[in-house]
């Protein structure tokens, strides 16, 4: 496969110092597992609602490993009591930045079903026990590494940041609410799969570069000041130039049971409006229906006739009758 033009490999980066500690055989969940591999700190530490499982599956563990490759100390924080800031200070502080997803999952999809109702396990928690992960874990989590250590970059990602990086419609609450960063307060979103994202951006803050600074770096979203713009051949355009505001229409469900006439159906061979062919409900205007007087036969009976014919005469009277 072919990657764009000015693609770094991700194989090209010069690895950081740290990779002479080795690959570890599972990353680190706290201090006692961080000094058996001679750590005194990490770089960065991910926070994840889901178990930790070191297998590709879980995509913690697979940008775990990625940074790990990389040359970084990473450690991970899995499904931590978010009720205070103390589970979030486990590993201490990291010296590059907060990683923090909610998972594999959504974490409102993860825990509530359609209707709104508590699911009763949770696939990404050992023995699928419920409620191990709060509502909105990208915000409740990142909020609380804020807490735990003030100043420390705060980088938020997975497909519950992905989704909401920008003023989204919630179904759960029935608004449409702002994008998840300022609820947050993260410094940065990475949408997507963001791998090679984050590899750029660990160099990029490994080298002292200030995380407010970092301002194109492709994958990711961001808080500015108003009227801020990438560059000076950029410029804001109005949103009403592409959509203009106004009522928002129902869309016609073609699944929804038929209502009125069957004529609105349109079947094929129906003209718009109109009755067709194709409903089988013809009416010959031009011949009337009838009715025969009562028999001496005591029965009665519908027929239909040309216009203007005489009534035939009964099987069970004389003609003369």
């Amino acid at each position: 496969m072919q990657l764009p033009p000015g693609t770094k490999l991700l194989t090209a980066y010069r690895k950081h110092w740290a990779h002479r500690f080795g690959i570890s055989p599972f990353l680190p969940m706290s201090r006692a597992e961080m000094g058996a591999r001679g750590w005194d700190e990490c770089d960065i530490i991910l926070v994840t609602g889901d178990a930790y499982i070191d297998h590709p599956s879980f995509g913690m563990a697979l940008i775990g490993r990625l940074l790990e490759a990389q040359g970084f100390r990473v450690g991970i924080i899995s499904q931590p009591d978010w009720h205070s800031a103390e589970p979030f200070r486990a590993l201490g502080r990291p010296k590059l930045f907060f990683g923090v997803t909610a998972g594999n999952m959504d974490s409102m999809v993860n825990r509530y079903t359609a209707d709104r109702k508590i699911r009763s396990d949770d696939a990404y928690t050992p023995d699928a026990e419920a409620n191990k992960r709060p509502d909105r874990a990208v915000t409740v989590y990142a909020q609380r590494c804020r807490e735990a250590y003030p100043g420390t970059a705060v980088v938020i990602g997975s497909i519950e940041a992905s989704l909401r990086r920008i003023a989204h419609y919630d179904y759960w609450s029935d608004t449409v609410r702002r994008s998840i960063l300022p609820d947050s307060k993260a410094d940065l979103l990475l949408f997507g799969n963001a791998e090679r994202a984050i590899v750029e951006l660990a160099h990029r803050l490994a080298k002292g570069t200030p995380i407010g600074e970092i301002r194109d770096l492709r994958g990711s979203a961001f808080m500015a000041p108003r009227g801020w713009l990438p560059g000076e051949d950029w410029s804001e355009v109005d949103s009403t130039e592409v959509d203009t505001p106004g009522a928002v229409h129902a869309h016609p469900d073609p699944y929804a049971p038929p209502r009125g006439p069957l004529s609105r159906l349109g079947r094929a061979g129906a003209p718009p409006g109109g009755r067709g062919r194709g409903l089988r409900r013809l009416k010959q205007k031009s011949v009337p229906t009838v009715r025969r007087p009562l028999s001496p036969c005591g029965n009665s009976s519908w027929k239909r006739a040309a216009p203007n014919a005489p009534t035939p005469p009964s099987a069970c009277r004389p003609t003369n009758w």
